[in-house]
């Protein structure tokens, strides 16, 4: 299994073909739900391009080892949202990659019983990986041999604020103000 990596172009290229691939399937989906953190760049973008407000459901299981290793799944007690009566109907589920399928399973379970508001849930991600127990209704890349993701915003990942001071100061972006 090799290591997938991925740059910031080839990642929002991503985000923008699976938009494409929802609309072409001809579905109609009343509300858009992103989990967090991994999906939370996709829905965004999803949500301006379909025009919707974006919901957004905490989650978390690979905490340890700067993100590397899957533990227990945590699924957030509320639904963040800028309009709360916006998550009803036909929800379109977003998150970055489907591995083992345990957050969508659980997700999809927590939502019908949580929110009787909505009729009916479909998975989207950027990665669908060989080795995950369920298959999302849409996705980009179908991974075979299940590699490990590299994703652009991971640098982040075990960066900490004292780490930031030489390499803002070689951006030279900072202005003082006149």
């Amino acid at each position: 299994m090799k290591d997938l990596h991925v740059s910031w172009d080839e990642y929002h290229k991503l985000i923008e073909t699976l938009a494409y691939v929802v609309n072409d399937s001809g579905w109609k989906f009343d509300s858009l739900l992103c989990l967090s953190r991994g999906g939370l760049r996709p829905g965004d973008i999803l949500s301006r391009i379909f025009d919707m407000p974006l919901n957004i459901l905490a989650t978390s299981s690979y905490r340890e080892a700067a993100g590397t290793v899957q533990g227990e799944l945590d699924i957030g007690q509320y639904i963040a949202s800028s309009r709360p009566d916006s998550l009803k109907g036909k929800v379109l589920l977003v998150d970055d990659l489907v591995d083992s399928g345990l957050t969508f399973k659980k997700v999809t379970e927590h939502l019908k019983t949580r929110v009787p508001a909505i009729t009916e849930v479909r998975t989207a991600v950027l990665w669908w990986k060989k080795c995950s127990q369920v298959k999302p209704d849409y996705y980009v890349q179908f991974l075979e041999d299940n590699p490990w993701i590299h994703q652009p915003f991971e640098v982040y990942d075990t960066m900490r604020l004292g780490q930031l001071e030489g390499r803002v100061k070689d951006y030279n972006l900072l202005k003082p103000a006149p």
